[in-house]
């Protein structure tokens, strides 16, 4: 028995049957929705028509779907949702996890209020968001635009999700922040509290001021956690649905993303339209994630 084989194989025969699992139900089924792309698999119409619905057609779909405004708009409103979701996130989590970091009272009670929206599906948030969100904006408003009514802050009424292109999508992204903002302040707590006390006290021995110690001694230190952060908020925004749906629907236009357009084509029976969009968002996904597992395994090859 050659001596390599010898070495290696017992260990891929230990994780064999993950290699097997994973090979089908992941790279097979992506190759397999690649390949759905591809074809004029597009209705129960054209099989009784009689066309083929395995003929391949190349990349006719995609041109078709980067022809149609309404999907264009799709992709515009996804970067709008990304960007409102990231920063939001970051900003919350990371202002928790410095309220946090300074020792509170009952630090326990604020962790779990802070971690609770995680432990609610994103659908069912959505449900008691969209009321919260509800667009009517007279006498009988109700949820936030109520609560601004009985506060004195009538001026911040709106309608929320229904008003316009930008806003509706931002608007959309209030529940994610609510949401998620409690796993990224996990996050920047374990990173403040993984520093070192040395670098904290060293830069009050120099004369740093809290503003100078976070700006130039603190935040660096957390910067691979920020960036871990936002690769793992910017493939949720991407992927989005379920909140989506529980708030607007999938017929507003003005929150519609590619989820949702690949949703309605499924349904639609156009399914190789619906698997192009698959792919569109698998790319993007790809686009993101791919540079940060570059980056990673160069960082651990120079440690």
């Amino acid at each position: 028995m050659p001596r390599k084989l010898r070495e290696w194989g017992p260990g891929l025969l230990l994780i064999s049957p993950s290699l097997i699992l994973v090979g089908f139900f992941v790279y097979g089924l992506i190759g397999w929705t690649a390949n759905i792309s591809l074809t004029n698999d597009n209705s129960r119409f054209e099989r009784k028509i009689g066309v083929d619905p395995s003929a391949h057609v190349g990349f006719a779909n995609y041109g078709t779907l980067f022809s149609n405004p309404g999907f264009v708009n799709s992709l515009k409103h996804m970067l709008i949702l990304a960007v409102v979701y990231i920063a939001g996130a970051l900003f919350f989590g990371l202002l928790w996890a410095m309220l946090l970091e300074k020792g509170l009272k009952a630090e326990g009670l604020f962790r779990a209020v802070y971690l609770f929206p995680m432990a609610v599906s994103m659908f069912a948030s959505g449900v008691v968001w969209n009321w919260l969100l509800n667009s009517d904006t007279g006498s009988s408003a109700s949820g936030l635009n109520q609560l601004f009514d009985m506060i004195g802050l009538g001026f911040l009424k709106n309608q929320w999700w229904v008003s316009n292109p930008t806003w509706g999508i931002a608007a959309i992204a209030i529940p994610a922040v609510w949401q998620l903002s409690g796993y990224i302040m996990a996050l920047f707590l374990a990173g403040f509290r993984g520093i070192p006390g040395e670098l904290r006290e060293a830069a009050r021995i120099d004369g740093a001021n809290e503003f100078q110690l976070y700006r130039h001694v603190l935040f660096p230190q957390l910067s691979p956690i920020a960036l871990s952060a936002m690769i793992i908020l910017g493939h949720m925004s991407l992927k989005m649905f379920d909140i989506i749906m529980a708030i607007s629907g999938e017929k507003n236009v003005f929150t519609s993303v590619p989820m949702v357009i690949m949703w309605t084509l499924t349904g639609q029976q156009d399914f190789s339209q619906a698997a192009a969009v698959a792919i569109i968002l698998l790319l993007a996904v790809a686009l993101l994630v791919v540079p940060y597992l570059v980056h990673n395994a160069r960082q651990e090859k120079q440690a």
